[in-house]
């Protein structure tokens, strides 16, 4: 994992960006709408190597934790 910072500017443009223009709950269901979209269509269309497949899991992992992040749908009871 890593433990990047980001800047003071890109904090407040990605606070004004979801503050501003898109809902966090949009956000998060229309990124577990195309993750799982994404997934399934590489998945089942193509044979791919294995290093693909662990780029697309690690990818699908990472949108899924934004999305949390908007919207903590796997946390609620």
């Amino acid at each position: 994992m890593s433990t990047n910072t980001i800047s003071k500017q890109t904090e407040i443009k990605l606070l004004n960006f979801f503050n501003d223009r898109i809902d966090p709950v949009e956000m998060a269901k229309t990124l577990r709408q195309v993750n799982f979209t994404l997934a399934l269509c590489v998945l089942s269309e193509h044979e791919t190597f294995q290093s693909e497949i662990i780029k697309l899991r690690d990818n699908f992992y990472w949108l899924n934790e934004l999305a949390e992040i908007l919207n903590p749908y796997l946390e609620l009871e």
